[in-house]
């Protein structure tokens, strides 16, 4: 797992991080990780399948165009048939 450091924090950062630690009964290193994920991973982002889908919906797109799309896209795949001499 990586490791980051942090250098230059100022001396009153540390102390309030270390107390807000203690308030949540957690080491100070578990408390600065609960705030980084927090702040760059927030419950409420969106996500891709959520913004695709809204996407989508905003086209007014539906199951049949995708379906549509399917079918284009698998006809260039599929394998040749074999011929049959008889």
């Amino acid at each position: 797992m990586p490791a980051v450091i942090i250098r230059n924090l100022p001396e009153e950062t540390h102390r309030a991080l270390k107390l807000r630690a203690e308030q949540h009964g957690r080491s100070t290193e578990a408390e600065i990780r609960d705030i980084l994920e927090a702040t760059v991973r927030p419950a409420a982002r969106i996500r891709m399948g959520s913004a695709l889908s809204r996407l989508s919906q905003d086209a007014g797109l539906t199951n049949e165009d995708l379906d549509a799309l399917r079918i284009e896209i698998d006809h260039g795949k599929r394998p040749a048939e074999p011929m049959d001499f008889e």
